[in-house]
């Protein structure tokens, strides 16, 4: 294997980590082995042929409460074309998942992203580029803890407080930590920050 290739299975390890930790970080049902590869174990699997292989890569997964099947698609393509994406939702299709995560290295094709917006209200569609999953964010030390809440938890924190929702802050569906847990407009985040003199103080933002 060159170095080259090297480099980027090194690349796609870290990547695929932070792939599984986000999606169980989400509620889905993804073991301790699934996350913890170890790099030798990966650059068989994925490396064995002395190139870097995507397609293996993907897999689905079911959500631990409400059973939905979500499928993390890998493209194999640097350049993501109206082609691979029809090949990311035949995919889907197949195993029946409405909810479906990209994974793509170099870009998105005009034709692809208007694919995305035009399967908007029959899937739930996300995409990623590997550079932004280098590192978990939410595993950084300045970063708070997050947690989406339940409908119903947020039912009752704007009837305790009597607010309105556009009287809580917000945080932008486009904020990578948003973006991270999959955050969807008018869902509410609780931030857990720590405080030398509280101990811990908690903060809510609404997703717009």
């Amino acid at each position: 294997m060159s170095h080259e290739a090297d480099r980027e299975l090194a690349r796609l390890w870290r990547v695929s980590r932070t792939v599984h930790e986000m999606v169980r970080d989400r509620g889905y049902l993804v073991a301790d082995y699934e996350v913890d590869v170890p790099f030798e174990q990966f650059k068989n699997d994925f490396g064995a042929t002395g190139s870097v292989d995507r397609g293996p890569m993907s897999f689905s997964v079911k959500h631990a409460e409400d059973e939905g099947t979500l499928y993390v698609y890998f493209c194999a393509e640097k350049n993501v074309s109206k082609a691979a994406m029809k090949t990311f939702i035949t995919s889907m299709d197949k195993i029946g998942a409405k909810r479906g995560i990209i994974i793509w290295s170099e870009k998105m094709s005009p034709a692809a992203k208007k694919t995305l917006q035009e399967l908007a209200s029959e899937y739930h569609l996300e995409d990623f580029q590997e550079s932004d999953l280098l590192v978990n964010i939410t595993r950084h030390f300045l970063v708070p803890k997050h947690q989406i809440m339940r409908k119903e938890e947020k039912d009752q924190l704007i009837k305790k407080y009597r607010l309105k929702e556009t009287q809580l802050p917000r945080i932008m569906i486009t904020d990578p930590v948003a973006r991270y847990y999959g955050m969807k407009r008018g869902q509410v985040m609780r931030i857990e920050r720590a405080s030398e003199t509280a101990g811990r103080y908690i903060t809510y933002r609404i997703c717009m």
